[in-house]
C-alpha cells in the first residue's frame, strides 16, 4: 500500500516538475531567440517598477501574446510523460497526466487574464502583484522579490517561474552584471582572485584594503586593470558609510591567524579582527538597505570559513571564526537583505602558506555558487564538510529561531 502511494505520488510530482522545466527553457529561449522574443517583449513593456501596469490595454495583450503561447507549450508537452507511462503499461501511469491538469490551469489563467475577467489577475498572477517587499528572494520558489529581478535587475536571469531549479542549474539565479561590489582583504591572494572573477563575470568590483598607499589592479588575459581602491583601518569601520550606500554587495573576507599564540593581545587581536570587524561592516551595510530595490538586490557574503565545523591548527581562528558564524547565522534571521556564508577550506596564502587549493580556483567556484543561488558556499576538498556544517548551521539556526526574538522598535 505504501508503495502504491509513493509510486502515485512520484508520477504527480514529477509530471508537474517537467511541466515548470518546460515552462522555464520556454521562458529563457524566449530571451535568447529572436522570434519568441517579439512575442515575449510584450510580457517585459506591462510593469513599472512598483509593478504597476502601464496601461490595461498592454497588460491583455501581454497575456494573448506571451503567456498563451507558452501555457500551450507547456500542455503540449505535458503530454509525453502521461503517454510515455501509459504506452509502456506503467502502474497508475494515469496519475502523470497531473503535470497536464496544471498545465491546463496556466492555460486558463491566460486566458481569463487576456480577457480581462475580474479578479483573474489577482489570482493567477501573483508574482505580479503591487506592494512593499516583506520578504527576501525566495531560495528554492519563486516569490515576488525574485521574479521583479527578472524585470528589473537582468532580464537575461531569473528565468524561474515556481521553482527555481532551472536557474540554479542554469547558474541564472542572481546576476552579477553591472553589480557594484565591494570586497574586504582585497590585497590577499582571495581577495585579488576574487576581484579577477567579479570583473569577468561583468561585476564592478571595489578593493577594501588595510594595506596604505597599495593601489590594486587584476591581470585580465594578461593586461593589468586597475580597481578602485579604498583604504580602510579595523575599528574605522564608519569612515565606509558614505561609499557602501552604492555598494550592491559586500564581500567581507578580511582575516587574521596567529597561528600558534595564545596571549591576551592575540585574543583580543583575532576577535577583533575576524569577528567584531566584520560584524560591525555587516552592519553599517545593512542600514544602506531601504528601498525594494535595496532588498532584492543588495547582498552581504562573509567568509567564515571551514574552522566552522572543522579544526584549522590554530585555535584563535577557528574560536574567533566560529564566533563570527554564529552571530551571522543569527543575524540572517531578521536581515532586510540576503546573506551569504563563504565556508572554505584551505586554500594557499600569506595566512596559510600550505592550503591545498588556489586562489583562483576557489574564487571561480565560489562565483559559480553564488550564481546558482547558494546561500551557504561550500568550496572545499573535505568531504565530511558537506555533512557537518549544513547540520550544524540547521540546529544552530533553529536554536537561534525558537529561544530567541527580534526587539520591536517602537
Amino acid at each position: 500500500m505504501l508503495s502504491d502511494i509513493i509510486t502515485m505520488t512520484s508520477l504527480l510530482l514529477g509530471s508537474i516538475l517537467w511541466v515548470e522545466i518546460v515552462r522555464d527553457c520556454y521562458h529563457a529561449l524566449s530571451h535568447h531567440w529572436i522570434p519568441l522574443y517579439r512575442l515575449h517583449a510584450w510580457h517585459h513593456r506591462v510593469f513599472r517598477p512598483d509593478l504597476s501596469p502601464v496601461s490595461e490595454e498592454i497588460y491583455r495583450k501581454a497575456h494573448w501574446y506571451n503567456d498563451l503561447p507558452e501555457a500551450l507549450v507547456m500542455l503540449t508537452l505535458s503530454l509525453i510523460p502521461g503517454t510515455v507511462f501509459f504506452v509502456e503499461s506503467f502502474p497508475y501511469s494515469w496519475m502523470a497526466w497531473g503535470g497536464s491538469i496544471y498545465a491546463l490551469t496556466f492555460l486558463i489563467g491566460a486566458i481569463t487574464r487576456g480577457a480581462g475577467v475580474p479578479y483573474a489577475d489577482e489570482l493567477t498572477d501573483i508574482t505580479h502583484r503591487q506592494g512593499e517587499f516583506v520578504t527576501l528572494p525566495g531560495n528554492w520558489f519563486v516569490n515576488r522579490p525574485y521574479h521583479w529581478r527578472h524585470h528589473f535587475d537582468n532580464q537575461k536571469a531569473y528565468y524561474s517561474g515556481t521553482l527555481t531549479l532551472v536557474d540554479k542549474l542554469m547558474g541564472t539565479a542572481l546576476s552579477l552584471k553591472g553589480k557594484t561590489v565591494a570586497v574586504t582583504g582585497a590585497s590577499g591572494t582571495l581577495g585579488q582572485s576574487l576581484l579577477k572573477q567579479l570583473y569577468s563575470n561583468g561585476a564592478i568590483p571595489i578593493a577594501f584594503t588595510t594595506s596604505q598607499s597599495q593601489s590594486i589592479a587584476v591581470e585580465i588575459e594578461g593586461k593589468k586593470l586597475p580597481i578602485k581602491t579604498l583604504t580602510w583601518q579595523v575599528d574605522q569601520e564608519l569612515e565606509l558609510t558614505d561609499e557602501l550606500e552604492s555598494v550592491d554587495i559586500l564581500i567581507l573576507n578580511h582575516g587574521i591567524n596567529v597561528h600558534h599564540e595564545r596571549t591576551p593581545e592575540a585574543i583580543n587581536k583575532s576577535y577583533e579582527v575576524n569577528t567584531f570587524s566584520s560584524l560591525r561592516l555587516m552592519e553599517l551595510f545593512i542600514t544602506t538597505v531601504k528601498t525594494n530595490k535595496d532588498r532584492v538586490c543588495k547582498e552581504v557574503w562573509v567568509n567564515t570559513s571551514e574552522a566552522e565545523v572543522c579544526p584549522a591548527v590554530s585555535p584563535l581562528y577557528e574560536l574567533s571564526k566560529r564566533a563570527l558564524g554564529n552571530l551571522v547565522t543569527l543575524r540572517r534571521l531578521d536581515a532586510p537583505c540576503v546573506v551569504r556564508k563563504l565556508i572554505l577550506g584551505p586554500f594557499k596564502s600569506n595566512l596559510n602558506p600550505i592550503g591545498l587549493m588556489s586562489g583562483d580556483w576557489v574564487a571561480k567556484q565560489i562565483i559559480k555558487a553564488a550564481k546558482a543561488g547558494n546561500r551557504n558556499i561550500i568550496v572545499t576538498v573535505n568531504p565530511i564538510t558537506f555533512i557537518l556544517f549544513p547540520l550544524k548551521e540547521f540546529f544552530v539556526f533553529l536554536y537561534f529561531k525558537l529561544f530567541s526574538r527580534k526587539v520591536k522598535i517602537i
